[in-house]
């Protein structure tokens, strides 16, 4: 396999009037995303491939433009379709997440099923590597999101669907790595370990940043933007 990170998009503008998947980054999201850009480990990437969402495109454009790559953009990357409910309040919100990776089998309220949404971010991802395999094999840098996200990490660490493998509560901005000597075992945050990301070795957390991935309220997307709001810091 070749090998790949898969980062999340961090912090974004909510706005309940526009459907989430136009949600773009807010100005701590953007902050967040130009940092870890800097970041000299990410150099050996040399493929940028976004979800379709404006979050996630926005992320890779910032990412893109400090490594001088472009971005693509691939269909099934998308965040779990939860389009049925729309925006809903934080705690109805965190309580259908719940709902969404204990009852992976199951259409909670509408949403597409856990178990779907992985085969298909699973397929997403397995396809673009390919595509890889008629050319030269580089790293790839995915940018997605939390929620499809945990259900790939799911399925290449061989864990079952479980929310407790979900990304920290840090408004987002994880990441893992995967590949054919690399299988992922959590999430890491950009801050914790931006400087390492490239690495095949973990240095310590810097104190204050979770880097567990046991991460029950405001770690998905909808949730982990209320919680931190765009003029806070992550």
């Amino acid at each position: 396999m070749t090998d790949f990170l898969y980062l999340t998009h961090p912090e974004v503008a909510v706005d309940p009037a526009v459907p989430v998947p136009r949600w773009g980054l807010s100005e701590v999201g953007r902050a967040r995303t130009r940092a870890f850009a800097a970041c000299a480990d990410l150099s050996p990437y040399r493929r940028i491939v976004s979800s379709t969402e404006v979050k996630a495109q926005e992320t890779a454009a910032l990412l893109a433009e400090a490594l001088g790559l472009p971005v693509e953009v691939a269909e099934g990357m998308e965040e779990n379709d939860r389009s049925v409910t729309g925006y809903l309040p934080e705690a109805q919100f965190q309580q259908m997440a719940d709902a969404f990776f204990a009852r992976p089998n199951e259409s909670v309220r509408g949403w597409e099923r856990a178990q779907d949404a992985q085969a298909r971010i699973v397929a997403a991802v397995t396809r673009t590597l390919a595509e890889l395999q008629d050319h030269r094999q580089v790293p790839v840098l995915f940018v997605g999101h939390g929620g499809v996200g945990t259900l790939l990490l799911c399925h290449l660490a061989g864990y079952p669907i479980s929310r407790i493998h979900d990304q920290p509560p840090v408004g987002g901005g994880c990441w893992f790595r995967a590949g054919a000597e690399a299988r992922p075992d959590r999430w890491r945050t950009m801050e914790g370990r931006a400087g390492r990301a490239c690495s095949r070795e973990d240095g310590p957390a810097p104190a204050g940043a979770r880097e567990d991935s046991t991460a029950p309220a405001g770690a998905r997307e909808q949730g982990a933007a209320l919680a931190c709001a765009p003029e806070e810091g992550p």
